[in-house]
């Protein structure tokens, strides 16, 4: 059981999604590793657990600066709800990736189970998301960018190799 109230959990939460929202812009991720506790988990369906701060950093590093985590603008919630009993907070997050060149919006959402620590850090965190969604919405990034002639290297070499598995039958 949490010793943490609804109010107290809502705010932890806020500040989270600030601090997230400055990184985003920034891309300064060792500010998101110290956004947990130094035992902290991180659950990622399709890659495994990170166990403690410099397995999340090492990751969340590796993550977000190749495609196509490099290309996402944005981590924001649509909605979240607080379970107070358990110190949890739920949520659906938003993960847009950059304008292609004409204006469209790409992006897919995941489910975050965030549990609280106590001191504005958190202990755990598990996203739960579609890999088959996530990889077919790179994809149309990379089909539009290589339309539009905005297609950069990385995002090339991605689509090239992972990204042929989300390749639309034409």
């Amino acid at each position: 059981m949490s010793t943490f109230t609804h109010s107290e959990l809502d705010e932890a939460f806020g500040q989270f999604q600030r601090t997230v929202a400055e990184i985003a812009v920034t891309r300064d991720w060792d500010r998101f590793a110290e956004l947990f506790t130094e035992d902290a988990d991180y659950v990622e369906h399709a890659l495994g657990t990170m166990s403690g701060r410099e397995e999340i950093r090492a990751w969340i590093w590796k993550t977000m600066t190749t495609f196509p985590g490099s290309h996402m603008t944005g981590y924001p919630s649509l909605w979240h709800v607080v379970d107070a009993p358990t110190g949890r907070v739920i949520c659906e997050v938003d993960n847009p990736m950059r304008d292609p060149g004409d204006g469209t919006l790409i992006t897919a959402t995941n489910i975050t189970i965030l549990t609280y620590a106590g001191n504005g850090m958190w202990s755990r965190e598990e996203d739960v998301y579609n890999p088959m969604e996530f990889g077919q919405a790179a994809m149309r990034w990379c089909e539009k960018s290589a339309d539009l002639g905005t297609l950069d290297d990385d995002a090339a070499r991605w689509m090239e190799t992972i990204g042929v598995m989300f390749a639309r039958r034409r």
